[in-house]
């Protein structure tokens, strides 16, 4: 991909940065200390999530940055901090989120492939928050969204500042090429989407990613993310207002009517890393080939997801 895919979004944040920056210096004192306050608040929560500051934990991520401190794909670890403390804040207290095995995730390129789940991408969010609170040492995930959610207005300057990027062939193999951590989602929406009834159980996966691995020799951490399926009970999917919408799926979650039910359910995460998984060969083998490879990758984690779930307590705790 051509570097220009960040350019001209980095070139319009930078100008936004600069003209925020000029008017902050025109503002009167209180303005000035309301925005430093603010700022300092946001530093003391994140170092208190974090056990130690931001900045530190940064400095031993690998990163790219440009003259303009965005990476070819648009990362900002400005924009990452504030979108971090959200994250943290769900991943350290709201979820209370456990995470198991992380240190089977190598250095250098790597696939995370995780089960999909809960009807709104928060899995994604834990995994990221997990990689860059709990992994040692930080690693900061590129995880894959879906292309419909690449074209929104302004979430796609959001993701893309954060450091997300459109699941699209190319993306992912710069990403790795690059050395990064790439985070995946075989079932897509039909993972995401699963109605009560089918929780926990693994819709089908795709082949793209075990392609991807072969081809650009990248090992793959099976990850199994329990405790989404749960945040939002759907009890069917209304395929046809769905499509009329060009939404990927179309819930229908009975909690939503509820006082406060728009909120997910505090459910407790278990985030489960296995050991990686190395696969070779021709990424251009056909797809039977390919099948029984990601049978082998499927399987694990739903063998992960059985163990898990056999030793969960309870839902909330």
């Amino acid at each position: 991909m051509a570097p220009t895919y960040a350019s001209a979004p980095e070139r319009s944040g930078s100008r936004a940065l600069a003209r925020f920056d000029t008017e902050g210096a025109r503002a009167p004192g209180f303005l000035r200390r309301l925005f430093g306050s603010a700022e300092h608040n946001i530093d003391s929560a994140l170092d208190r999530l974090l056990g130690e500051s931001y900045e530190g934990r940064l400095a031993r991520v690998p990163l790219a940055l440009g003259s303009a401190g965005v990476d070819p794909f648009g990362l900002d670890p400005r924009w990452a901090k504030y979108a971090l403390l959200t994250v943290a804040m769900l991943h350290r207290r709201y979820f209370r989120s456990e995470v198991h095995g992380i240190e089977h995730v190598p250095a250098g390129r790597v696939l995370l492939v995780a089960n999909h789940s809960g009807q709104v991408p928060l899995d994604g969010a834990l995994l990221v928050a997990a990689m860059f609170m709990d992994a040692e040492p930080p690693r900061i995930v590129r995880a894959m969204i879906e292309k419909w959610a690449g074209g929104l207005p302004f979430a796609s300057l959001v993701l893309t500042r954060v450091g997300q990027v459109v699941g699209v062939p190319e993306n992912a193999k710069r990403l790795l090429l690059q050395g990064e951590a790439l985070l995946v989602f075989p079932e897509g929406a039909r993972g995401i989407a699963k109605t009560f009834d089918r929780r926990y159980k693994l819709a089908e996966f795709g082949l793209g990613f075990m392609r991807m691995a072969i081809e650009t020799q990248t090992p793959i951490v099976p990850v199994a993310v329990i405790g989404g399926e749960e945040q939002y009970i759907s009890v069917a999917n209304m395929d046809r207002i769905a499509k009329l919408l060009n939404m990927p799926a179309f819930p229908i979650i009975p909690q939503l009517l509820l006082p406060g039910g728009q909120l997910p359910l505090p459910t407790k995460y278990r985030l489960w890393f296995g050991e990686p998984m190395s696969f070779s060969g021709d990424p251009d083998d056909d797809d039977s080939v390919m099948d029984e490879k990601v049978w082998l990758v499927k399987q694990t984690i739903q063998s992960m997801l059985s163990r898990g779930l056999k030793d969960r307590q309870h839902v909330f705790w």
